[in-house]
């Protein structure tokens, strides 16, 4: 079992950051490890969940939820899912990433100071998510 604060390090920051990220680095990431959308979008998912848990006791900043829930919602409304294929061809297809990277930015300031984070090394495989 993971204490909040090993969520917020092992999962909630890890995704915040790559969402924070800048355009090119984001496209740069996500072609380097061949990141397909929808597990992105999933991965969204299951961070809004970890940080339900964590608000209810008091460790995740209730402003920072809403701006995770408004990232799925902007996520949800973008069809993201319907869109089987690679991160990058998203990325540069969707103008909803704009909006969430702005978000996600928004979170990372709030809990750390700075959105700027390093980009996780490892992703877990792809056949994971096939």
């Amino acid at each position: 079992m993971y204490d909040d604060a090993d969520c917020w390090e092992r999962w909630i920051a890890r995704l915040m950051a790559v969402l924070a990220a800048d355009a090119a680095d984001q496209l740069a990431w996500a072609g380097e490890h061949g990141v397909k959308s929808v597990p992105v979008t999933d991965d969204a998912d299951f961070v809004l969940h970890l940080a339900e848990g964590m608000a209810e006791r008091g460790t995740f900043a209730p402003e920072a939820l809403q701006d995770l829930r408004a990232i799925g919602r902007i996520l949800g409304e973008a069809d993201i899912r319907g869109r089987a294929g690679l991160w990058a061809r998203s990325l540069t297809a969707e103008p909803a990433w704009s909006e969430v990277r702005t978000l996600a930015r928004r979170i990372l300031v709030a809990r750390e100071g700075d959105w700027r984070r390093p980009l996780p090394h490892r992703v877990p495989p792809q056949h994971i998510y096939d």
